[in-house]
């Protein structure tokens, strides 16, 4: 499939006719109209020739060929129709003809079929591939599949539609694929078959992609009727301190046809990093379409935010650190401090040395015994000692 860009302009609607013309006949009506050739300028004449003979050019070099609608009748401009326009009633067989224009040195043999239009991924004109139309562009029969055109001349090919009796009222685009062989191009059928029609269109899948500078607002409009759109595109968004983005309505470079849907972004550059938004469009079109649909935006600096948290927890690593360093010394100082304020451990331990040395002498093996008055001064400790034993 290849993508054809077309450029709109006004035409004039082709007539109809009851019934579908022999195409046999057609191919007999096919005209080749050579070019006006440009006036030779006249060659002086010189008894010696220096000058090296040109090159001859290259096929990049040479005139493009082109296709377009052939001229109406008394018009002498190729481009008085940049498209086709067919409009007639179900069961009806519409014809126009179309122009190939050979402006190179050479003949060139040219491949014709019809197609089903519709809209690229961007919102752009492309047509069907080869034998996969099924609607207008199936319609479409051209008087030949292949033409010869030979140098510096235009061929005009006849072509009919014909409108099944059972179509849908409304636009059904296609176009007229045309090759070389080396590229191809076309020329855009806008075909209406009469009856009511409906212009409706909705706007959807809402969102904001990306923040700051690189921010957009993806959407998805969608035609809901059955004829093609030009939409009109106005952005608004509004944030926590007032208003953070007006855009007044102006045309969108795309056209909606019948039942398509495309996805388009909408540029947001110097988007805020910290806000809280509500972003709403409004698209509208010729019949009274018109569709809204809002998105939520929502930015916070979460590298920053980030930073500051491991900011805050190292804080608080070093103030917990800081907390149990002091406080082991300030359990040092006071186990230092019951240690000076308790008796010496020396008086205690004089009892004990006393008693092993009583217990080793006979003297206190006396006063153990109870004996001399003398010692029950001090031999409670002895007394107790001795309890122990």
């Amino acid at each position: 499939m290849a993508a054809l860009a077309v450029v709109l302009a006004a035409g004039a609607p082709a007539s109809a006719v009851p019934a579908a013309k022999d195409l046999k006949q057609s191919k007999q009506s096919k005209q080749l109209k050579p070019l006006k050739e440009p006036a030779q300028p006249a060659q002086k004449t010189q008894k010696t020739q220096t000058t090296q003979a040109k090159k001859p050019k290259s096929s990049k070099d040479e005139p493009r060929w082109s296709a377009s609608p052939a001229p109406p009748q008394g018009e002498k401009s190729r481009d008085a129709r940049s498209y086709f326009y067919l409009e007639g009633a179900p069961g009806a067989v519409l014809k126009d003809t179309l122009a190939l224009t050979n402006e190179s040195a050479r003949a060139r043999t040219f491949r014709l079929r019809g197609a089903d239009a519709y809209n690229a991924r961007g919102g752009g004109f492309a047509v069907r591939g080869k034998g996969r139309s099924e609607g207008a562009g199936k319609w479409l029969a051209l008087a030949e599949d292949s033409v010869k055109v030979p140098p510096r001349t235009r061929a005009e090919v006849p072509f009919t539609v014909s409108v099944p009796a059972g179509a849908v009222p409304g636009d059904h685009p296609s176009a007229v694929v045309v090759s070389d062989g080396d590229r191809e191009s076309g020329v855009r059928v806008h075909l209406r078959v009469s009856g009511p029609t409906l212009a409706a269109l909705s706007v959807e899948k809402a969102a904001v992609r990306d923040k700051g500078d690189g921010a957009s607002i993806a959407y998805t409009l969608v035609n809901r009727g059955n004829t093609a759109l030009r939409p009109r595109l106005a952005v608004s968004a509004d944030g926590g301190f007032g208003q953070l983005l007006h855009r007044a309505e102006r045309p969108l470079p795309v056209e909606l046809l019948p039942g398509q849907r495309v996805t388009l972004h909408e540029p947001w550059p110097n988007a805020p990093d910290l806000e809280l938004a509500d972003v709403r469009l409004r698209v509208t079109a010729e019949g009274g379409a018109r569709g809204e649909a809002t998105a939520s935006y929502t930015a916070v600096p979460w590298a920053g935010i980030g930073t500051g948290l491991a900011l805050l927890a190292l804080a608080a690593g070093g103030a917990g650190w800081y907390v149990r360093k002091t406080g082991w010394y300030v359990r040092k100082r006071r186990t230092a401090a019951r240690a000076r304020s308790a008796p010496p451990d020396g008086e205690e331990g004089g009892d004990g040395e006393e008693s092993e040395e009583g217990g080793d002498g006979g003297e206190s093996g006396g006063a153990a015994a109870g004996e001399g008055p003398g010692d029950q001064d001090s031999g409670g400790q002895r007394e107790l000692t001795g309890a122990a034993k």
